[in-house]
């Protein structure tokens, strides 16, 4: 069995040890483990995940803000954001007003008709009074700031499309709701209780979510239902967090069977549970992860999802009642989940990990959950993980 080098282990421990001592309002200490990338060349730079070498070895990132646009990869990789818009800058990270915006924050940013990328004029703790609904083509880029969006009701991108959130720090989100809340220059309304995710992806197509770090919310880390699809969730690191991801509205919600999810290059940290993520219906292509352990199982599903699962790492927790990885839920058990198509095709598992498949083995029988070609699984054990925030600097490689 392959193994993993001594700078992925010793890395983990720091991790685990790092994130219980700090309170949350500190930005991950996963912005530290690329640090030493700056100093290197572009040859040396590049590391084989391609979302990541698409853009972080320009020591001109900050100039060339929308080249990331084109990096993406998976069934979101059409999410071009506001590419084709101007910078709106955010100054003010106060006085956040759900029903009438003021310029220079974030919310009034989001609900502009055109397409916009948004940046921040400096580091900023935004605590927002209501849920922030987005508009269609806008990119929330936080690179070269310490951008937290915390302790109050966060992200929700709701029938639009055409969104990327990347580089920031999402925690102890909560619910909000019965309020008035605009969505749009044109319209406001009354909203009703919102669940407390982090993200919620509520009948939206062609999202990006890159490059975050999330944790401790009332609900979902980041849940995508309502029919919502050509998601790409990449990069991200999670930690401290229940029930993680839900993709997929209700067992009896049929349009979620077009729902088409890739989930690539994340770390899941300490303190998770569950639902990393949690399908139902649909296709989910979950690629070159690494799990570091979950208290109840780390990929399960119900009403027949297709689930591809390539080229991950599970690190199994030591207690013996943790080691499968999966989990299908269905009232009537093995006759009915016996036929649900879930593989697992070069996974790496570690400390008595197992992953239960069913259904067809074939490879025709996944197509529909393949989005792009998996690095071997021993890749991300030979170099240090690269999610979550980043700290990018401008004039450095980031």
């Amino acid at each position: 069995m392959p193994t993993f080098s001594l700078f992925f282990l010793v890395l983990i421990s720091h991790a685990t040890i790092t994130f219980s001592r700090h309170p949350l309002l500190r930005i991950s200490e996963a912005t530290k483990w690329s640090s030493t990338r700056r100093q290197l060349g572009n040859d040396a730079c590049r590391t084989g995940n391609p979302i990541d070498d698409c853009w972080r070895c320009d020591p001109d990132w900050e100039t060339n803000r929308k080249v990331l646009a084109d990096c993406a990869i998976g069934f979101g990789r059409n999410a071009v954001g506001g590419r084709d818009g101007n910078l709106y800058v955010v100054t003010n990270s106060d006085n956040d007003d759900p029903v009438n915006p003021i310029p220079g924050t974030l919310r009034y940013g989001v609900i502009q008709e055109e397409p916009l990328w948004i940046i921040f004029d400096q580091d900023m703790v935004i605590n927002l009074k209501e849920e922030l609904i987005m508009n269609s083509h806008k990119t929330i880029d936080g690179r070269g700031h310490n951008i937290q969006i915390a302790d109050g009701p966060c992200i929700t991108i709701q029938n639009v499309s055409n969104i990327i959130i990347h580089n920031i720090y999402i925690h102890g989100c909560v619910p909000g709701g019965n309020a008035i809340v605009r969505d749009s220059t044109k319209h406001y309304g009354l909203r009703g209780n919102s669940d407390g995710d982090g993200i919620s992806i509520f009948a939206a197509r062609d999202v990006w979510i890159d490059h975050c770090t999330l944790a401790n919310c009332h609900d979902g880390l980041i849940d995508a239902v309502f029919g919502s699809t050509s998601i790409t969730i990449s990069n991200n690191y999670m930690f401290n967090h229940n029930e993680v991801m839900l993709m997929g509205h209700s067992d009896d919600f049929l349009d979620d069977r077009n729902m088409q999810v890739t989930i690539a290059f994340n770390f899941f940290g300490e303190n998770l549970v569950q639902r990393m993520p949690r399908c139902r219906h649909g296709y989910f292509h979950i690629v070159n992860n690494i799990y570091t352990g979950w208290e109840k199982y780390a990929i399960g599903g119900s009403a027949d999802p297709t689930i591809n699962s390539q080229g991950n790492v599970f690190m199994a927790l030591d207690n013996s009642d943790t080691k499968e990885v999966t989990w299908h839920e269905s009232l009537t058990g093995f006759e009915e989940w016996k036929s649900w198509n879930w593989r697992s095709d070069g996974d790496m598992m570690l400390n008595g990990a197992f992953f239960t498949p069913s259904g067809q083995k074939s490879p025709a029988s996944y197509i529909k959950a393949s989005s792009m070609v998996a690095r071997p699984a021993s890749y991300l054990t030979n170099m240090s993980p690269q999610a979550g925030a980043l700290n990018c600097q401008k004039g450095y490689q980031c």
